[in-house]
């Protein structure tokens, strides 16, 4: 599979190739979430009769329903209306005011004015008041009866009236109520004995006149309490399960609105439902493109990494589609027996952590979404959050090696972890459960956690060989001393196997330094040498006598000693063993010269070609190789000093350092001058550590 990837990705171009997997992962999310949160819809009529029982299938606020109870609740407020205290003040103030007119006329008249006279001036003075707003009406007959009064009796006839007026307009008089009020005025003023027949007629009609509503209607008060009356009705709601027409039902006009509110009759469409599942598709295909698109590594990786990703999605979706239709038959959460932490432990082992974090928080979307019908919510909240707790909790575990139990030991801590949210969940729901219930999450927890592992334990080798993946297990394996070709080192080379593990633990430490994979480091470095077996007795830290060299010419010699790389190569592809091993075989030595055989072909008088003493290469393209082309150089120099010291060993790693970089070795790797430098402090220490001087006991 890894070579047809190749092809299709070098035929289209990397970014197509990017585009073309994104959106087969698009439409399978499309298909699976769509499918989901869609509704099934029913071909009904209003006045037809139901052909079977119809439910809700989701719970949702009836807003229609809740606005009519609403406006019922606020009409069943009664207007508001309040005492206005000046009203009575005001019309006891006419009363008063009115006496005070007449008194004044008949004080400002003269003795022998007559009773014309003063009528005529006490309507100049009414009309001068204001007449439109004159309170008191009177014919001429009833005003000269006033005018007939003595001062006294104006006063007390004002004094009467204006605190019967004051009196009773200081209760609350609605309209419907003033004929009651005036008659009680009315009775009150013919009670008074002093007044004779005619003046307490007079009187009566000023006291009933006065008599008007003091309640004023209050509209920002009715207006408040019908609000308030409003914002006590509850929203209301067709639960989910609901039955909304029994089977045999005639369908009425409510029961058709409910049924259009729920989007189960024929004629809606899921528009809606396809907008926002396609804008959701879009969203997370934005995250994968900017992921894979910032993400540094080689094009080859990459589309590999793609393909992985794509599978592993359509494997989650699978499952939880599988699970989300179950789902439908059972009353318990079958949600819960998905193997949450199976994505990014997959992707963790098989990419990266990165990669295995990212693609959870998807998933987790993709899972809320799928499973949120039975709850007529958005999104199911709590599957998110269980998918996501289980995936960090394994990437947190899954650090360093991962061997099978360290697999193991993941899918432990992830049930455990299961196990606590189910119960958080169970509690959060305030729900009453029964032993059944109770031992079914539970379970499903631990069958979650460790069919996580078992998945990703029996997926794993499918990816490794589909995708040449070399997986930290597969590193682990090939670490192994009793494998074939390690044998055959120590066997056939023994200088050479242990100068490899020398070789190994200087690149492993320089390796985690400066954030490379020290692990790939060091089993490469294991079989970096393996094609010295061909020839063992022509390299130096396998030889017990006589060199072979010093009979042979110099271009002879250094074709010998090229050819280990290439010869290497061959012998692990052989062996089928993982490209990056390989490579560390053909890069550890770059293009560099064999300036020991250069400088004798000089001395013999040799023409030396530049190609003929150079290694094929190429050179070193991951900080790995590079790594381990130092570490090759620096741990045979080393060992071949008489007497190394701390400073001799860090000249003499700086000054290899630094011809590697004056050849170019290091120019199409991404290694920097920041993290050679680190590497020259791993590599001091640990050869410090290494070739350390030793006390010389005497003899004897």
């Amino acid at each position: 599979m890894q070579r047809k990837v190749k092809k299709i990705s070098d035929y289209i171009g990397f970014r197509a190739f990017l585009v073309v997997v994104l959106a087969l992962i698009g439409i399978v999310q499309f298909l699976f979430m769509e499918s989901s949160v869609r509704e099934d819809t029913y071909e009904i009529r209003e006045l037809q009769l139901a052909t079977e029982t119809i439910r809700s299938p989701k719970t949702v606020i009836d807003e229609q329903k809740t606005e009519q109870d609403r406006a019922l609740a606020a009409e069943q407020v009664q207007p508001v209306y309040t005492l206005d205290e000046s009203i009575a003040k005001n019309q006891a103030a006419r009363v008063d005011s009115f006496f005070g007119y007449i008194i004044e006329t008949i004080t400002n008249s003269d003795d022998e004015a007559t009773e014309e006279e003063k009528l005529v001036a006490l309507r100049e003075r009414l009309t001068q008041v204001d007449e439109a707003n004159l309170t008191f009406r009177f014919t001429d007959e009833q005003l000269k009866l006033f005018l007939r009064q003595s001062i006294v009796e104006l006063e007390s006839s004002r004094a009467l009236l204006s605190s019967m007026v004051t009196e009773l307009l200081s209760e609350p008089i609605r309209e419907q109520q003033i004929a009651s009020y005036q008659s009680r005025i009315e009775q009150n003023v013919r009670a008074q004995a002093m007044f004779p027949a005619d003046m307490l007629n007079v009187l009566v009609v000023m006291a009933r006149t006065a008599i008007i509503e003091t309640e004023v209607y209050n509209e920002e008060m009715t207006k408040a309490r019908r609000q308030q009356a409003k914002n006590l009705v509850e929203e209301t709601r067709i639960l989910q399960g609901q039955v909304i027409v029994q089977e045999g039902e005639r369908i009425t006009a409510e029961m058709y609105r409910q049924l259009t509110l729920l989007g189960l009759t024929e004629h809606q469409s899921n528009v809606r439902v396809f907008i926002g599942v396609i804008t959701l598709t879009l969203i997370q295909l934005m995250i994968l493109f900017v992921m894979f698109g910032r993400w540094q590594a080689p094009n080859a990786k990459k589309q590999n990494a793609i393909v992985i990703v794509f599978l592993v999605y359509t494997l989650a979706l699978t499952l939880l589609k599988i699970l989300s239709i179950l789902d439908d038959q059972f009353t318990l959460q079958l949600a819960f027996l998905f193997p949450t932490a199976l994505v990014a432990m997959l992707l963790r082992l098989l990419i990266n952590e990165k990669v295995g974090f990212i693609v959870s928080v998807l998933i987790a979307a993709s899972a809320g979404l799928m499973f949120n019908a039975q709850l007529g919510a958005i999104v199911y909240v709590e599957i998110v959050l269980y998918i996501l707790f289980s995936s960090i909790v394994s990437l947190l575990i899954l650090r360093a090696t991962e061997k099978s139990s360290h697999i193991l030991r993941a899918c432990i801590t992830v049930s455990a972890m299961n196990i606590i949210y189910v119960f958080f969940y169970l509690v959060m729901t305030q729900s009453s459960y029964g032993m059944k219930e109770l031992i079914f999450y539970a379970t499903a927890a631990i069958v979650s956690g460790v069919g996580s592992g078992a998945l990703t334990i029996g997926l794993l080798p499918f990816f490794e060989s589909a995708f040449g993946i070399l997986s930290t297990m597969r590193l682990i394996e090939l670490s192994n001393p009793n494998h074939p070709l390690l044998k055959k080192i120590l066997t056939e080379a023994p200088g050479t196997y242990h100068h490899s593990l020398m070789v190994a633990n200087l690149a492993d430490a320089a390796c985690e330094a400066i954030g490379a994979d020290g692990l790939l480091a060091r089993v490469g470095c294991y079989y970096h040498d393996i094609g010295k077996t061909q020839r063992p007795n022509y390299f130096i830290e396998n030889q017990m006598g006589k060199n072979p060299h010093d009979d042979l010419p110099p271009d002879e010699s250094a074709r010998i000693i090229i050819e280990h790389t290439t010869y290497g190569a061959e012998l692990l592809a052989e062996h089928k063993m993982p490209k990056e091993i390989i490579d560390i075989a053909l890069q550890h030595h770059g293009t560099s010269e064999l300036k020991f055989f250069v400088y004798k072909a000089k001395e013999l008088g040799i023409d030396v070609a530049d190609a003929q003493f150079r290694y094929p290469g190429p050179k070193p393209q991951t900080k790995e190789a590079a790594v381990i082309s130092i570490a090759d150089s620096v741990e045979a120099a080393v060992r071949s000093m008489k007497e190394p010291t701390p400073e001799k060993i860090r000249d003499l790693v700086q000054s290899i350092i630094r011809d590697r970089l004056t050849d170019h070795q290091f120019d199409e790797c991404d290694i920097s001058l920041k993290e050679l430098k680190m590497m020259t402090e791993v590599f001091c220490e640990t050869l410090n550590g290494i070739f350390h001087s030793r006390i010389e006991y005497p003899k004897g």
